[in-house]
């Protein structure tokens, strides 16, 4: 998933359930409608367990959701922002991806990240300190097993001797990595910066997902530094995505006051009250529609060229104010409409 020209335009899937859950066909109508606006991706989020630190709401798993909307889909791109790699058995998710590649046309994209909910470690039995390494471990190994050829593998944490996982996808995986600063509070479980062993496992991939918690100026220092690396090894940065995962919930209003209401309403009743909106305020993408616009022209003169946004609601009503109030007032280059053919 080369990129170059115009920035691009994403939206996560509404994997998030409250206590009347969410079906497949919820799903596959909110990715149809969104090929059909013209997004030129679909995301989904890996949250293992329920009741984390800052989401009030649960998760679907991320893989299986994903395969719905490629049943519902013809064209759009589909990815994970991210896939927490060291809860997953390697060999396991390599057969998964594999299975979606196959289902989807390989339109899959791997954003891949070592997740920090310190529950999901101690429930997976596995080490937190571990993480860095068991992803690193893991993509190599998903790498490795879709080329298709017999492999044996001999690590820190796995091994396993002359293993084939078919079908063999028809192009190389894709893999997003992320990481990097953040405007971090006293809560946040991640440090702020971008530490030198994440640089070096985004600069191995073909793309990097900044954090919805970093700033714009955060951002381009952390794209500055990907790009002096990547230039150091010889690689092009144009053929390198630099993409960022936020939230917006549009208010069609003028008024700043009526727009940061609602959006105090829909952020704590996604996020809980463990953080204070003014937080909120400050790293995603709130106020009015001209303020969002402004908020977006900053991250992408920092350098996005794929902005991936979650919606807090589940309907593709945010959808269609996006495509009025927000597009229109910026550089995104929207996909080719496809009339998205319906599922089975």
């Amino acid at each position: 998933m080369d990129q170059a020209g115009p920035p691009r335009l994403g939206v996560f899937l509404p994997t998030f359930c409250d206590e009347g859950g969410r079906s497949g066909r919820d799903i596959a109508a909110f990715a149809r409608r969104a090929e059909e606006l013209g997004f030129h991706s679909l995301w989904a989020t890996d949250h293992l367990l329920h009741g984390s630190l800052f989401y009030r709401v649960a998760w679907l798993d991320p893989l299986l959701a994903l395969t719905y909307a490629a049943c519902a889909t013809t064209n759009v791109r589909l990815g994970t922002s991210i896939l927490v790699m060291p809860t997953r058995h390697p060999v396991l998710l390599a057969k998964e991806i594999a299975t979606l590649q196959a289902l989807s046309r390989d339109r899959f994209v791997l954003g891949a990240g070592t997740g920090w909910d310190r529950r999901e470690f101690d429930a997976m039995g596995i080490a937190r300190s571990e993480r860095g390494s068991r992803t690193d471990e893991a993509i190599a190994i998903v790498r490795r097993l879709l080329s298709g050829e017999g492999s044996s593998y001999e690590g820190t944490s796995i091994s396993f001797g002359d293993v084939v996982i078919g079908p063999r996808p028809a192009r190389p995986l894709q893999v997003w990595v992320a990481g990097g600063q953040q405007l971090a509070r006293p809560e946040s479980p991640e440090p702020a910066r971008l530490a030198p062993a994440v640089l070096e496992r985004i600069v191995a991939a073909e793309g990097w997902i900044a954090r919805p918690t970093a700033t714009p100026e955060q951002i381009a220092a952390d794209r500055g530094r990907i790009v002096e690396r990547l230039h150091m090894l010889g690689r092009d940065p144009k053929q390198f995505v630099f993409a960022h995962e936020n939230f917006l919930h549009l208010v069609p209003t003028d008024d700043p006051r009526e727009a940061r209401a609602e959006q105090r309403r829909a952020f704590v009743a996604f996020m809980g009250d463990g953080r204070p909106f003014e937080y909120f305020d400050a790293v995603y993408l709130t106020g009015t529609p001209a303020e969002i616009v402004e908020k977006i022209s900053r991250r992408v003169d920092a350098g996005i060229s794929s902005l991936l946004l979650h919606t807090l609601e589940p309907s593709t009503r945010q959808l269609d104010l996006w495509i009025e109030h927000i597009v229109p007032e910026l550089p995104f280059e929207l996909a080719p409409v496809v009339r998205s053919r319906q599922p089975p």
